[in-house]
């Protein structure tokens, strides 16, 4: 015959019988509620661990009205074959992924090709996450601002306007693009490129800024090199951009990768970096350092970005307000510029 202490402890109430107690105490006391003392919640976590108890994910779920997973979603409706190993995709979700699972969530990763305006509304009406984290805006500006006006714990990885509804963090590109301009034209550079494509705004923003450092130094505006960020094209296009100009002597690349593609398509062709052309990037990846040719760029903090991504969302999970971030960049000299 089974005694009371061997049956098995399979429901709150199984807990709270060999306990002492209700199942509304057990309950609090594994999810660590102040309401229930210290020397209860004690021996209550004791007996479930003595007998293996987990209380039931989904019901737990069901009762806290929390799913406890939060969705990453990249949306490139301006870059379709760009992949999530790009260097600056995989670092910024390292430090998401670390932070949201320090906090007890689960991650859901999404990389979004956006085919109708209705993608972000599937993504946070899903009922299946507790918020939502976007790296980058995309082309996708009118979509999210849509959103924004009534789903509240979403947060972006971005730029700023004025009047924006929804919550971005970033660096100031606009800044950062003047610094890596600034840099090139102080070493002599007199003709300038930006390799890069200017459909996103964060790349808007750093090619306004590096024309603007043009113009202050009363410099012509400078090329424009279209270049995307997808891996499988860039090289190809790289070359035929330098191809068609030969008369540049400074490149301010949208991003690392594309500044140390580039400087492998010169050195191919015997252009030496800096002295011949001088490169600067943006991003300041960890890769940007650990080449022959160390490169100048420009700096965004992605572990401060993901840390302010993560505060303002969860805020707003509880409830409260979290305006915008927009963080200061610095601009770090190597050897490329």
């Amino acid at each position: 015959m089974t005694t009371e202490a061997e049956r098995p402890i399979r429901t709150l109430k199984d807990v709270a019988r060999l306990a002492g107690v209700n199942a509304a105490t057990v309950s609090r006391a594994l999810a660590n509620s102040p309401l229930v003392n210290e020397q209860t919640r004690r021996r209550i976590i004791d007996i479930a661990a003595e007998h293996g108890f987990r209380p039931n994910l989904m019901a737990r779920k069901l009762r806290t009205q929390r799913t406890g997973v939060i969705g990453v979603a990249v949306p490139l409706g301006h870059e379709r074959r760009q992949h999530l190993s790009d260097p600056f995709f995989m670092a910024l979700l390292g430090h998401l992924a670390d932070g949201i699972t320090e906090r007890g969530y689960d991650v859901m990763l999404s990389r979004v090709v956006p085919d109708a305006d209705d993608w972000l509304d599937e993504l946070a009406m899903s009922g299946t996450l507790d918020g939502v984290l976007l790296i980058g805006q995309s082309d996708q500006l009118a979509v999210i601002e849509t959103v924004a006006a009534r789903y509240r714990p979403l947060v972006v990885w971005g730029s700023a306007l004025p009047g924006q509804r929804h919550c971005a963090v970033g660096v100031d590109n606009f800044a950062g693009g003047r610094l890596a301009g600034e840099r090139l034209i102080e070493r002599g550079c007199r003709r300038l490129a930006f390799m890069g494509e200017i459909r996103t705004l964060e790349l808007i923003e750093r090619h306004r800024g590096l024309c603007a450092a043009a113009n202050a130094a009363g410099l012509p505006p400078p090329v424009q090199l279209d270049t995307h960020l997808a891996s499988d094209i860039m090289a190809a296009e790289i070359a035929a951009n330098l191809d068609r100009v030969d008369d540049i002597d400074g490149i301010a690349a949208a991003s690392d990768v594309i500044a140390l593609a580039t400087i492998e398509a010169l050195e191919a062709r015997g252009r030496r970096v800096p002295d011949d052309i001088a490169v600067t990037g943006f991003d300041d990846l960890p890769l940007a350092a650990q080449t022959r040719v160390r490169l100048t760029t420009v700096r965004q903090d992605l572990a401060a970005g993901a840390a302010a991504m993560l505060d303002a969302l969860f805020n707003r999970i509880a409830g409260a307000d979290a305006p915008s971030v927009e963080m200061t960049p610095e601009l770090i000299i190597r050897d490329s510029a």
